[in-house]
This record gives C-alpha cells, sequence and structure tokens, in this order.
C-alpha cells in the first residue's frame, strides 16, 4: 500500500478533525450553556457529524480498501437502507466512532464539502484531491458540471479513457444511475430557522441532528432495491413531487448526451453500459417491487430515454431490445407517471422516442419470418416495444389539444342483457367483461380518453405500423384478445398500432363469433322448448314498401328481444329469387337509406354546401324512428356492409361520447362557423356595432321562424366584447346538441342495441368509424385492377380482359360507381381502398348478346366472350345502368 492509499484509509476519532471554533469538546460546560453563539456552534458541530456518520454508512469513503466496519466501503460492510443509517448515524455519534474522510457530498467535490463545513480542519491535501480527480474511482454518480470537468481533463491529455470507464460504470448501475443528474433541491429557510430553536441540552442536540440526517437523507432519496432493503419502505425518504415531474435535471441530460454522442468511443460506452444495465433493471421491477419502494427509479428510464442515438443500427441488435423489456416491465403507476412527463415534451422530442420503438418493431419484423407457426405475438422484442409506444402513445394524447368536458350524458336506460354465448363460455369458462366495453387500464390510471384529444402533438397514423400489419395473424390475435391470458400478447390490446384495415378484420371475427354464438343458443333454445326457433335475423321486405317493412319488422325485435339483433342478418325480397349471401344485404341497406336520407321524408337535413346531412329538429317522426335509424347503422356494421351515409365528423365523435363544441361547426355548419368567427374576431364594439342578443332564430319544415333563447331572457341580453365567448359556445351548444337531443339520444340508443357489446370504441377513433361505415371515398381503380383474380379461362393476358380494363378505366365517375354498385352491391371503396377488394373476373360462354351478370354476395363478374371492344362497352353499359333486382341465372 503507497503513502496516499493509506493516508486515504486513515480513520481516526470525530475530535481530530474539529477545530477548537467548532466545539468539539462534548462535555456540557456552563459558560458555553449560556453563550448563544457557543451553543449554536455546538449544534452545527453535532449536525456536521451526524451527517458525516450517515454518509460514510450510505456511500462510503471511496476507499475499496479501507478498514472501518462502520464505512460503506468497508469489504465487510453489510448495507443498509436510509432509515436504518439514519438511526446507527446517531448511534455512532454517541460512542464518538471512528470516522473516515468525508465522501463527496451531493454538492460537489470533497474538496468543496470541507471548505463549507464549519467544523472540519481548512487545510486541504491538494496533492489528495488532484489524485481523486485523476483516477474518478470516488464518482458514484454524475452531474452535468461533473461529465464537464472529466471531460476537460480527458481533452488536456488527450485520453478519453476515464471518461469512457466513469460512464460505463455509472450506466450500467441502476443504482449509481438514479443518483445521477439531480436537479437540486436547497433546504428551504423555514426548516434552517426550526434547526437553530431547539434546546441547548444534549438531548435536544441529539434530536436536532437526527431531523438534520434525515433531511439529509430525503435529499438522497435515489437509493437502489440493494440499499432499501427487505421489508423497507423507501416512500417516507423521497421528496414530494408532482405527478408529472421527476428529480432528473432533463435538460442538463440532453446537454450532456449533445455533447458525449460526437465521439464514437463514449458513444459505444453508452451502448454497452445499457446492456449491462437493462437485465437488472428488468429482475428489479419483476422481483423486487423496486419502484414503489423507490419511485425515482423511474430517473433511469428518463435518462436513457434521451439518447437520441437509440434508434441507431447498433442499439437495435441486443440494447434496445433489453431496455424494452425491462420498461415494459414497469408498474402501470410508473408508465403514468411517464406518461405525464413525456406529455410536456415537444413534439420532436416525442416523435424521435416513436421512431425509437417504431424502427425495432420493423427491424424485427423485417429480419424473422413470422407466420402462422411462427407468430409475431411470441416475439419478446416486438411486444415489448409496443408496450412502450404505448406509454409515448398516452403521452402525445395527454400532450395535444384536449376537451375532457362536453361529454355525453350517458346514463339512459340500460340495454337488455343479451342471451350471447362469448367465447369463454363456448371453452367452458366463466364470463368476462359483463361490466361493459374494454377499457385500456393505462387510460383509466391517466383519466383520459383518445377521443378527449383534439389535435395530438404527433399525428396517430405515426403510431401505426405497416409491417407489423402484414405479419399480423388477426384470427389468432383475436384469440388472444378475447381470451386474455397472461402468456399470449394481442396487439389488439394497443389499437393504435394497427391500421384501420386490420382492426376492421378484427372486429369482423368479433361480429362472426356473436353470430354462431346466437346461433348456437337458438338451437340449444329449440331442443329445450321444443319450438322452432330462427337462428338468423331474417327479413322479408317489398321492395316498394321497403321502409314500412323493415322498419316496422325491426321495432319489433327491438321490443321483444333486442338480442336478435345480433343475429346473421337474412335478407329477401318478396318476389324475387336471390339467396342472401351478403349481395342482397348490402343492396337492403343502400335502399333503405336512399329512403331513410330522402329530404322529402323530413328526419334529416342537407345542406347543398357540404352534402352533409343532419338530424332535423323540427321533425314530425317520433324518437322510434330515430331509434330504428340507429339500429340500421348499427347492423351495417355488424354486418360488414358500406353504406353511403354522409354523416358530419360531430356524429361519430357524439357517438363516440363527447358532445359537439365550436369546433365541429367548422365541418357540419362552415358558413355559421365563419361568421361567429369573425365575430370573436371583430375589432370594435360588438354590442354596438352589431347589436346581437343571446336570442337566436331558425326556420322550421314550413319556413318559419322559431325563437330560441340562449340565456333566460336572451333577447334582452346584448352580445358585448366581453361575453362574445359565451354566446358563441351557448349557440354551437345548441345547434349540435341541444336543439337535436331528443332525436340523437334515440339514434345512438338504436346504435347502441347492436354495438354495445362490440369492440367498437375501444378500437376505433371517429374518423375511423366514419371509415368503418362509409368505406373509402377515394376509387383506384388501378388497385382493383392489381389485385382482381380470374376464372374459366380468363387471365390477366386475355384478350378480352385487356379490353375490359381499357373500357373500365375510360368510364366516368359516376359509370365507375354504377359499375361497383353493380358487382359488389356497393359504390363505395371497403375501408382500405379498392386493392382490398378482392374481385373476381369469370369467363361466362363464347361471344353472345346476353348481358354481363355477377353474384354480388361474391364479388364475381360474370363475362362473356365478347367478339370486339365496341360491343363489350355497349353490353357492359347497359347492363349496370340497368342493373336493380335479383334472379336465379
Amino acid at each position: 500500500m503507497n503513502p496516499d492509499e493509506k493516508e486515504d484509509c486513515e480513520c481516526a476519532p470525530p475530535q481530530a478533525d474539529i477545530s477548537p471554533e467548532g466545539g468539539a469538546d462534548r462535555q456540557h460546560d456552563e459558560t458555553e450553556v449560556d453563550n448563544p453563539e457557543a451553543s449554536r456552534m455546538k449544534r452545527a458541530a453535532a449536525k456536521h457529524l451526524i451527517e458525516r456518520y450517515y454518509h460514510q454508512l450510505t456511500e462510503g469513503c471511496g476507499n475499496e480498501l479501507c478498514s472501518n466496519s462502520w464505512c460503506a466501503s468497508s469489504s465487510g460492510f453489510r448495507r443498509m437502507d436510509n432509515n436504518a443509517a439514519a438511526v446507527k448515524a446517531l448511534e455512532l455519534y454517541k460512542v464518538n466512532a471512528k470516522l473516515c474522510d468525508p465522501h463527496p457530498s451531493k454538492k460537489g467535490t470533497a474538496s468543496v464539502y470541507l471548505e463549507n463545513s464549519p467544523c472540519s480542519n481548512t487545510k486541504m491535501n491538494h496533492k489528495e484531491v488532484h489524485s481523486v480527480r485523476d483516477n474518478f474511482k470516488d464518482v458514484n454518480y454524475l452531474t452535468e458540471e461533473k461529465v464537464y470537468e472529466i471531460l476537460d481533463i480527458c481533452c488536456e491529455n488527450e485520453d478519453y479513457s476515464p471518461l469512457i470507464r466513469v460512464i460505463g460504470r455509472v450506466f450500467s448501475s441502476a443504482e449509481v444511475l438514479v443518483q445521477s443528474f439531480r436537479r437540486s433541491n436547497p433546504h428551504t429557510k423555514e426548516e434552517l430557522k426550526s434547526l437553530q430553536e431547539k434546546d441547548e441540552d444534549k438531548d435536544e442536540d441529539e434530536k436536532e441532528a437526527a431531523a438534520c440526517s434525515t433531511t439529509a437523507m430525503e435529499e438522497d432519496s435515489s437509493c437502489s432495491s440493494s440499499r432499501l432493503g427487505e421489508g423497507s419502505s423507501g416512500d417516507n425518504a423521497v421528496q414530494k413531487l408532482a405527478p408529472d415531474e421527476v428529480t432528473v435535471d432533463i435538460e442538463a441530460v440532453r446537454r450532456v448526451y449533445e455533447r458525449l454522442l460526437s465521439n464514437e468511443k463514449i458513444e459505444a460506452a453508452f451502448l454497452n453500459a445499457l446492456v449491462y444495465l437493462s437485465p437488472n433493471v428488468e429482475c428489479d421491477l419483476t422481483y423486487h417491487n423496486v419502484y414503489s419502494r423507490d419511485p425515482n427509479y423511474l430517473n433511469l428510464f428518463v435518462i436513457v430515454m434521451e439518447n437520441s442515438n437509440l434508434h441507431s443500427p447498433e442499439y437495435l441488435e441486443i440494447a434496445l431490445p433489453q431496455f424494452c423489456k425491462a420498461m415494459s416491465k414497469l408498474p402501470l403507476a410508473a408508465q403514468a407517471k411517464l406518461s405525464r412527463l413525456w406529455a410536456h415534451y415537444s413534439a420532436e422530442h416525442i416523435r424521435r422516442m416513436v421512431e425509437t420503438f417504431q424502427q425495432l418493431i420493423t427491424y424485427k419484423v423485417i429480419s424473422n419470418e413470422f407466420n402462422s407457426r411462427n407468430l409475431v405475438n411470441d416475439d419478446d422484442s416486438v411486444v415489448a416495444a409496443t408496450k412502450c409506444l404505448k406509454i409515448i402513445y398516452y403521452a402525445n394524447v395527454l400532450g395535444g389539444d384536449l376537451d375532457r368536458e362536453h361529454n355525453e350524458d350517458e346514463e339512459e336506460e340500460p340495454n337488455p342483457e343479451s342471451s350471447e354465448l362469448t367465447l369463454q363460455e363456448l371453452f367452458g369458462e366463466e364470463r368476462r367483461n359483463k361490466k361493459g366495453p374494454r377499457v385500456d387500464p393505462l387510460e383509466t390510471e391517466l383519466s383520459i380518453r383518445t377521443t378527449d384529444c383534439r389535435r395530438p402533438l404527433i399525428p396517430f397514423e405515426e403510431f401505426v405500423n405497416e409491417p407489423l400489419n402484414e405479419v399480423l395473424e388477426m384470427d389468432k390475435d383475436y384469440t388472444f384478445f378475447k381470451v386474455e391470458t397472461e402468456n399470449k400478447f394481442s396487439f389488439m390490446t394497443c389499437p393504435f398500432i394497427l391500421n384501420a384495415v386490420t382492426k376492421n378484420l378484427g372486429l369482423y371475427y368479433d361480429n362472426r363469433i356473436r353470430m354462431y354464438s346466437e346461433r348456437r343458443i337458438t338451437v340449444l333454445y329449440s331442443l329445450v322448448q321444443g319450438q322452432q326457433l330462427n337462428p338468423y335475423l331474417r327479413l322479408k321486405v317489398r321492395r316498394d314498401h321497403i321502409i314500412d317493412d323493415a322498419l316496422v319488422r325491426l321495432e319489433m325485435i327491438a321490443m321483444e328481444n333486442p338480442a336478435d339483433l345480433k343475429k346473421q342478418l337474412y335478407v329477401e325480397f318478396e318476389g324475387e329469387q336471390g339467396v342472401d349471401e351478403g349481395g342482397v344485404s348490402k343492396e337492403f341497406f343502400q335502399l333503405v337509406v336512399e329512403e331513410i336520407f330522402n329530404p322529402d321524408i323530413g328526419m334529416f337535413t342537407y345542406d347543398e354546401l357540404t352534402k352533409l346531412f343532419w338530424f332535423n329538429p323540427s321533425s314530425f317522426e317520433n324518437e322510434g324512428q330515430y331509434t330504428l335509424i340507429g339500429i340500421v347503422l348499427g347492423l351495417a356494421i355488424y354486418n360488414n356492409c358500406i353504406l353511403d351515409v354522409h354523416f358530419p365528423m360531430v356524429v361519430y365523435r357524439k357517438l363516440m361520447g363527447k358532445k359537439g363544441t365550436f369546433r365541429d361547426l367548422a365541418d357540419a355548419n362552415p358558413i355559421l362557423h365563419q361568421s361567429l368567427k369573425e365575430l370573436l374576431g371583430y375589432t370594435g364594439s360588438v354590442e354596438e356595432d352589431m347589436m346581437i342578443t343571446f336570442q337566436i332564430s331558425q326556420t322550421d319544415l314550413f319556413g318559419n321562424p322559431l325563437m330560441y333563447d340562449l340565456r333566460e331572457n336572451g333577447d334582452k341580453i346584448p352580445v358585448t366584447n366581453e361575453n362574445r365567448k359565451e354566446f358563441v359556445a351557448q349557440y354551437a351548444e345548441y345547434m349540435l346538441n341541444k336543439s337535436v337531443e331528443k332525436q340523437f339520444k334515440a339514434f345512438r340508443r338504436g346504435f347502441h342495441m347492436v354495438t354495445n357489446e362490440s369492440p367498437l370504441k375501444y378500437l376505433f377513433r371517429p374518423e375511423e368509424i366514419e371509415l368503418l361505415i362509409c368505406g373509402s371515398r377515394n376509387l383506384d381503380f388501378l388497385a382493383l385492377e392489381d389485385t382482381t383474380e380470374y376464372d374459366g379461362g380468363y387471365n390477366r393476358d386475355s384478350r378480352i380482359i385487356k379490353e375490359f380494363w381499357e373500357t373500365l378505366h375510360s368510364f366516368g365517375e359516376e359509370q365507375k360507381r354504377l359499375f361497383l354498385q353493380f358487382t359488389t352491391g356497393t359504390d363505395r371503396a371497403p375501408v382500405g381502398g379498392l386493392g382490398k377488394l378482392k374481385m373476381i373476373i369469370a369467363k361466362n360462354g363464347p361471344d353472345t348478346d346476353r348481358l354481363p351478370t355477377s353474384h354480388t354476395c361474391f364479388n364475381v363478374l360474370l363475362l362473356p366472350e365478347y367478339n370486339s371492344k365496341e360491343k363489350l362497352r355497349e353490353r357492359l353499359l347497359k347492363a349496370i345502368t340497368y342493373a336493380k333486382g335479383f334472379g336465379m341465372l
């Protein structure tokens, strides 16, 4: 052992380090008792000594060869938690135990600590301090200043190995990393004053010193699970923080990363440290419940996620997957805190974190061959990255433009319990989710819904991972979603990562399972009760009286047994021979929608400017009629049919539980929205120049004006510059909510009769609901050509096929819609566009004068092999123009 090390290790009784001015003598002196200054110095000395004992017990002196049995640096020392260390420090103070040279405190290096100490020897061994700074073995946590200090020394010596070793040691240890880059929280004046008002006797000195030790312990509350000890509680030692606050100095961390990551060798140190860190963190969170005992454990995730190089190729193979697995083990409360914290980040930082996890998911999907036997659901890295992405997703929602108010009143008559057998019951298990639709636990913890966000920090589309959607086996994923097994992950629990096509497929499986369940239970009832029940929702209608027949039948079913609405729909047109395998239902919905939304009926109003329908507030129809329309809309989704419905987006937001606001008027009534917007921005005197009151007027079906007071005696309350915001809000509230309240509630009630147990709300956002009901407005016939299949002797290179596509591409927009209506039963593209429509063109004999025909149930076009392009065009146009009704070929 060299002399320097021996000197470092040397332990001495406390008196040796205390000057006479500090009042080191612990025997009471009556003169000192009478002297307030001496008493103050005595208390300060006691406080400092106990703080030094506490730091010695928790951090050690920094010398690995230390022989002091009460020093944390000693090889035989048993670790203790903060509470035990505080008590032990008091005991050591009483018995004058050995005290090592002080370890560097939170406020700087050893030199700073000693210089600021009121009871230390002011003489410094500068050679010793220089040696410590060269070796940096005493650095047990990092601050921004310490990093720059080490970096400057490394730059002077042109040797970065000391900094690399420090980064490797700090960033590979959860215990040390948690303590690093802390925000400074100095004592308040009130706390210091309370310490000075203690009594002067020894008992009071010891109480005061214990309080000081506890305060020091609060400042250093970032111990890891190894320091917390079994059965200890770290909550008492944790500073009270806001739900979205951590003790990390995030800006300092960013500055450090920005300065260090430009050096490749130093960057490699971060990478290697993360590889060592992640498995230990995963173990701590899985088995030691470390976060509940030390919430500051979250600091290490905040620090690591600030690394802007996490998405680089070097991290994708090992480091980032392991870190994601560790992060996915965070308890719900910790995930919620991260979401709240990251909600304050800029869109740029949110996007960087999203790209980090998305890149890992894409890399794993592309580098593996996933199929029905090798499911992507079983890849731990992809699953963990998706769970981490969920935390960022809700941060994106929380940080966006939120509207947590304006919620629709859900207190309605409960829908009758469905007789449906769930998948669990089919497997002999108990029924789950009896209390309503599924809600994400993190969403509940944050008290937020996706529909509360009007505009997120970054678009929701950036969370969708297309490569994942392509390899996802949705039938298997739906099974995992429904059964809710702990060892099988379902991506349907993270719907933000799925595109509308994939989610629609999941909804399709859910609807089909319910249909089969209803069919099965109907058969069981038939066997038990001995009466023949219909396993289908059968509607027999006359084409000329479709509204009367359909709505009357649906009304009877809704009153007698609403569960029948969840059976598979089977439509039969009276006097026609068509068998419903889906195509007849499509035409049924198309005809019903055309009739219902006919302005002559008066249930809906039509805006020529926006081409949209809205509920007629002065309609003569009763609420039951609107309920039946809601049932029709729900049945269309339930039976996977697309409707030609044109509602403003606010209708779908209201169906999802959000009321309409002024912002929704931009879509529903743009002229009114523009007028109110100009009112809000008017710079003159609103009262004198516009002379508006809180009374508005509307017209009924016959053009008669109807007056409505937005406030009591509204005709006597002028709109002023001060109350114009209230006027605009009340105006929008009346137009979008109050004026159509009865009509919309009835409409929503009917819609929920069919969809109340569906994962519709859980999976889809309002704009996706519109896409689900109305299909895509973009008709890409080139995509349809690419995906069309051929049968009966035709292929892509057949003459008639080439002429067919040339003819179809030459049609106008209206003729193309007629062709879609003729072939598929609807003139709208499905979710995902025409490329998702599996159309088949089959040969229907040689040249003939017969018209082309179709099986709309299966999207099959039967096309004779006409001998000329002109004849093909003429026959095809006639077929699509005059097609109506079903018959047997």
